[in-house]
């Protein structure tokens, strides 16, 4: 079959397509036919350096997250030809993931879904939705007509984040770093979009039930100021790619009577991905989609997400015969 395999970290034009082994399948082991994957800025992370880490056996396919349809369900549940997702639990770092045709994964990270999305949006969903869920609902508590502060500069779990909260009827503030995104959050509803330079707290000038901060660092420390009494901060994403925070006291830095919380997105389970999936077609969310590839061109693919060139979702197609049905 073909694959994209990474023997160490490596560059952009180094990249090529290669022949390996389809996978045996083993007990509690699922063998899926992958339709399509997106792209994740994590990847170009992995690619640069991250693999070189000892604990990575190599060469590795990687990625975290694709759809599929099921070729042998080994000894589980699944049935061929079941249109399963996939997401975390070590894919594409402890095992070889979706840069490939076929993928042997355990069971536990494979779910089923029932839903009106054509593949293409479908492949859009798994891993980003899941994690604007498990912000928005379990850790944020966000209920219908509260006032949220998504704070972000740019990533496509901040626009999954905008069209969850929008469809509870919520009022949605949120933050950019320039005005060539203004016209689009308008478009989809955000109530207010604030410039972030070194004011924003007097440019936001009221406070908010519940932030969503995906910048951390830079920023979780104004985050904090904008809380109404009793209310939450989620910690979800390091768009800043500064990894921990110095200098944070948390009895003068979190206000009384307020909470901080963060989100992970591992341990997946079937009802939450069915429950996410309802979600989804009740509101008649279809995530946008900015570019779409043939697998072949991994060059082409990877030099843009390297170069993030957008907000939003590049789907790599794999199987064209079943993505057009």
């Amino acid at each position: 079959m073909k694959a994209v395999q990474l023997p160490w970290s490596i560059k952009v034009e180094n990249l090529k397509i290669s022949e390996i082994d389809i996978p045996k399948v083993k007990d509690d082991w699922v063998l899926v036919k992958i339709v399509a994957f997106w792209l994740n800025h994590s990847e170009a992370v992995f690619r640069q350096f991250e693999i070189n880490k000892p604990q990575f056996i190599k060469p590795r396919v990687p990625w975290i997250e694709c759809v599929w349809i099921v070729e042998d369900g080994s000894n589980t549940d699944l049935k061929k030809w079941e249109k399963v997702i996939a997401l975390m639990w070590g894919m594409g770092r402890s095992f070889n993931w979706s840069y490939e045709e076929y993928a042997l994964l355990p069971h536990k990270n494979v779910f089923k879904v029932n839903t009106n999305l054509d593949w293409i949006h479908l492949a859009a969903i798994p891993e980003t939705f899941y994690t604007a869920r498990g912000s928005l609902f379990p850790c944020l508590k966000l209920k219908k007509w509260e006032t949220i502060l998504i704070r972000a500069w740019s990533s496509a779990l901040w626009i999954a984040s905008i069209i969850i909260a929008k469809n509870l009827w919520c009022r949605v503030i949120t933050t950019i770093r320039s005005e060539n995104k203004k016209e689009y959050l308008e478009n989809i509803w955000v109530d207010k979009v604030i410039i972030d330079h070194w004011d924003f707290v007097n440019q936001l000038d009221e406070k908010v039930d519940k932030v969503l901060e995906l910048v951390w660092a830079a920023t979780v420390k104004e985050s904090l100021k904008t809380l109404k009494v009793w209310w939450i901060v989620c910690v979800t994403w390091i768009l800043w790619n500064v990894f921990t925070l110095d200098w944070f006291n948390p009895i003068s830095d979190i206000p009384n009577w307020c909470y901080i919380t963060g989100f992970h997105s591992n341990n997946p389970t079937q009802e939450i991905i069915d429950d996410m999936m309802k979600f989804i077609d009740e509101h008649n969310i279809v995530p946008p989609i900015w570019k779409v590839y043939d697998f072949e061109n991994v060059v082409e693919y990877s030099r843009d997400l390297e170069n993030w060139t957008t907000w939003w979702k590049w789907i790599v197609i794999v199987d064209k015969s079943i993505s057009q049905n």
